[in-house]
């Protein structure tokens, strides 16, 4: 019988041990490795995040932002009208900038200062105009708050009006004389989300001030947030559905007590009703918008103002992603409470070419049907705009 001894055992056992000594060693030396090259790329992602941040900030960037749009149109039309002055002009129509600032993840400012017939001042044709000046709040994750100057939220083209957005040089008289686009006014509104792709507008805000001696179209009665009259406010209601990829309805309603702001005069409250309809499939779209006004009082049942009324249909067709072909006909009637023909219709038919998404040039032929002894204007118009 073999007897093992205890320094055979001790032998025995060091060698046992020792491979497993050795792969210890090499795995510390491992996870040293990794740490050191752990350090390493935390110190250059340190680095390029101090570099963005303090290029952001040589730049004005960071929780700033800026952007903008502006649009330079030719317009060779014909006045119908005998002994009326044709419309042949090159206008930079409007030169925008944005400027917005995010305070916080909840709270942010945002403003539109806008040059219109690129030279102002007395006797010129041009305005320097602010449009849009509030700060806005995030009550919850779906609704939020805004106080200050802020476009209304009627129409297609009210709040939406960058030139890549829309078809045409000029932008569709219905919005421009019935909703009255652009329109801006001061107040507080609160807008948010619900369901399946609903969402809402509700705001105070100054109404507008119209004239009961003149034609009393609403347009004219846009007071731009400047000193404005303050002695009756109105009010604003807007729903919206966008729950269908490439669908979206909406429907406006406004109420104002007193459209003069004067008590004492024969022109008093006014409710305006507008819907419209847009919808995207493939390389087909359509726009479609019915605006209406009812004024109350004598003074516009008397020129027929108490009924302001338009609507337009729009199809279109992308032939390319950079070309676009479309049809507009529009009917607006800032007298439609009149006996007398007083309707203004208007056809354009043209293009969009789009060579970049943020740029577009325009072309479009424009045909109007007039009251008589009113300024017919037939012809075309080009354009060229960007956003940024």
């Amino acid at each position: 019988m073999k007897h093992t001894t205890p320094l055979a055992l001790l032998t025995a056992g060091l060698l046992a041990t020792t491979p497993a000594l050795a792969a210890d060693e090499e795995l510390r030396q491992e996870i040293d490795t990794l740490k050191q090259e752990n350090r390493t790329i935390m110190e250059r992602l340190n680095a390029t995040s101090e570099m963005i941040d303090r290029q952001q900030s040589s730049a004005g960037l960071g929780p700033l932002s800026i952007g903008g749009y502006g649009e330079l149109h030719y317009n060779n039309l014909d006045n119908q009208l005998a002994g009326g002055d044709d419309k042949e002009m090159m206008d930079f129509h409007r030169f925008v900038l944005f400027f917005g600032y995010e305070y916080t993840d909840d709270i942010r400012f945002f403003s539109e200062l806008e040059v219109e017939h690129a030279y102002s001042g007395e006797s010129k044709p041009g305005a320097v105009e602010l449009e849009q000046a509030y700060v806005e709040f995030d009550l919850n994750d779906r609704n939020s708050a805004k106080g200050g100057l802020f476009l209304l939220p009627v129409g297609i083209l009210n709040e939406t009006h960058e030139p890549p957005t829309f078809y045409g040089v000029e932008r569709n008289p219905v919005e421009k004389n019935i909703i009255p686009t652009t329109w801006w006014t001061s107040g507080a509104e609160l807008t948010g989300r619900f369901g399946q792709g609903f969402s809402y507008n509700l705001g105070v805000h100054e109404g507008l001030k119209v004239d009961p001696s003149g034609s009393m179209a609403v347009r004219g009665g846009r007071q731009k947030s400047a000193k404005a009259d303050a002695s009756d406010l109105a009010t604003t209601a807007r729903l919206k559905y966008t729950g269908i990829p490439g669908l979206e309805l909406a429907a406006t309603v406004q109420h104002q007590s007193d459209m003069s702001q004067d008590a004492s005069d024969d022109l008093g409250s006014a409710n305006l009703i507008e819907a419209h309809a847009i919808y995207n499939t493939g390389a087909f779209g359509l726009r479609a918008l019915y605006a209406t006004w009812d004024l109350d009082g004598t003074a516009p049942a008397a020129n027929g103002a108490d009924e302001q009324t338009g609507w337009y249909i729009e199809p279109s067709y992308k032939l390319t992603n950079k070309f676009g072909v479309f049809a507009r006909h529009n009917v607006w009637d800032n007298q439609a409470g009149s006996s007398t023909n007083t309707e203004y219709s208007q056809t354009d038919v043209g293009f969009n070419y789009w060579p970049h998404e943020d740029v577009v040039i325009k072309v479009d032929l424009q045909d109007q049907d007039v009251p008589a002894g009113s300024s017919e204007y037939d012809g075309f118009n080009v354009g060229i705009g960007y956003q940024f």
